[in-house]
């Protein structure tokens, strides 16, 4: 068993669960992130609302633990960061 230690990121509009990639491509999820999540280096930024669920069922669904912990700037530079892209970055 697994056990992760993961920030949620938010800001007054929207949230990220940062993810490294690599977990994604262990569950077998890269594919299925939208380009609604951002990227920056080796971390995926998960938008709150689809992509960061399915990486919870996936996660769970492997027998992972996941713990959070919250990250709240009023003006998140997430926004700013690459969309998603499900190749891998240069």
């Amino acid at each position: 068993m697994k056990t992760l230690k993961l920030t949620f990121h938010t800001d007054s509009g929207h949230g990220w669960l940062a993810v490294n990639r690599a977990h994604l491509e262990t569950l077998g999820i890269v594919d299925q992130i939208s380009t609604y999540s951002y990227q920056k280096g080796t971390t995926a930024y998960l938008e709150e609302d689809c992509d960061a669920s399915r990486f919870f069922e996936a996660a769970k669904a492997a027998g992972w633990t996941l713990n959070m912990v919250d990250n709240y700037k009023e003006s998140s530079p997430i926004r700013n960061y690459p969309h998603f892209s499900n190749k891998v970055p240069a």
